[in-house]
């Protein structure tokens, strides 16, 4: 294998002295409503943010699959929007400095794209890492997101429960580094928003709320996500307008919001499905798994 420290140039190394947090965020496969997508954006957008490395997407990405976007006006091509991998030292809004590794998911080379990352987390000093991802999920929009943890050590993930048994699942390139980082003995985690199934193919921005919301609770990083309250609400009232008139969206909904609210011991009202088609812990598993083998798929029907 190739030196992985040839996968990336450095720009400047980070400025802080202590052992820093690095959340790495890949768009493109497990990204249920845009979680991540809109989450990267809203971090760099709203906090002051410094280029460290960018990985050079040649080595990784296949165009093919994903062409980039052209520009072009009347005769001729303007500009091409061409993906990058970058890691950014981010500023929170408390002073607290971050690492944030963010792009789409690598194509190729994985193997050498975890040694190239789990290399540079070790030279520069990185005490935790976070993955972040959005699956699709049977819960209602008319309730709070839910969110997976996960994590190398129990101590990261003390005080959440897991829906989710024994499973196996086509690996992506969150989940890989999650693991490879742990391997190489990084305490190392990830965070998965629950999106409400019928809005995964949707931009939600309440998921992407959920992940900063999230960060915040475990990490203790200062990440807000107020600025995407408009664009929350403004998807709050699409949905409701499709609502209107819509029995069966309508009777889909009033199923899982019972459905949650028995989950969660909300309430005790009579139940608009038999119990006995209420889905289990284990069939909520299996619709985890089927979901990222049908996105396995897809992206094989790209390649051809």
């Amino acid at each position: 294998m190739r030196s992985p420290e040839d996968m990336y140039a450095i720009h400047q190394m980070p400025t802080f002295n202590d052992a820093a947090v690095l959340i790495h965020a890949f768009t493109g496969y497990v990204d249920a409503g845009g979680a991540v997508r809109m989450m990267i954006d809203h971090i760099l957008e709203t906090c002051e943010h410094h280029l460290i490395a960018t990985y050079e997407v040649d080595e990784v990405m296949d165009f093919r699959a994903r062409r980039p976007i052209l520009s072009y006006s009347v005769d001729h091509f303007t500009g091409v929007d061409i993906p990058t991998i970058q890691l950014h030292e981010v500023i929170d809004a408390e002073g607290t400095k971050f690492l944030l590794l963010a792009g789409p998911e690598p194509d190729y080379q994985w193997m050498r794209f975890l040694q190239s990352v789990s290399g540079l987390s070790h030279r520069i000093g990185v005490r935790l890492a976070v993955a972040v991802s959005g699956i699709p999920w049977p819960a209602p929009h008319t309730r709070p997101l839910g969110i997976t943890v996960h994590g190398s050590d129990p101590s990261l993930v003390q005080g959440f429960h897991s829906q989710v048994g024994d499973v196996e699942v086509p690996g992506h390139m969150g989940a890989m580094l999650e693991f490879h980082l742990a391997q190489e003995g990084f305490d190392s985690m990830g965070i998965t928003a629950q999106v409400p199934h019928y809005l995964s193919q949707f931009q939600y921005p309440q998921s992407a709320q959920t992940l900063l919301n999230s960060l915040s609770m475990i990490t203790g990083l200062a990440l807000s996500a107020d600025g995407l309250d408009a664009a929350a609400k403004k998807a709050t009232g699409e949905i409701a307008e499709q609502l209107q008139g819509n029995d069966e969206f309508t009777t889909v909904v009033n199923a899982l919001e019972h459905q949650y609210d028995q989950t969660h011991g909300a309430t005790q009202i009579a139940p608009l499905v038999e119990p006995d088609q209420m889905p289990s812990g284990d069939e909520l598993a299996a619709q985890f798994e089927s979901f990222l083998r049908d996105l396995d798929a897809e992206d094989g029907s790209k390649e051809n």
